[in-house]
């Protein structure tokens, strides 16, 4: 990890970093990514869905609310 990446974690609040504890609101900026149950999932702009794939390699696509009950985190 590099030291950048390390301060910038270190200068978000608490809730904005553990997103899975329900309090944090998922981001919005396109291209971002998330973690949900060991894999990961990027934001598409223009359709507002979560696309990922699933345990084996099958593109899966989630809703914002699909991911929140599901749990998320910024980290693997």
């Amino acid at each position: 990890m590099s030291t950048r990446t390390e301060t910038v974690e270190a200068e978000m609040p608490r809730a904005a970093r553990a997103g899975s504890n329900g309090a944090a609101a998922l981001p919005t900026a396109p291209c971002s990514v998330v973690w949900s149950k060991g894999h990961a999932y990027v934001l598409e702009g223009f359709r507002a869905r979560w696309v990922g794939v699933d345990d084996r390699g099958r593109p899966r696509t989630l809703s914002g609310a699909e991911l929140q009950r599901q749990g998320w985190s910024r980290t693997r």
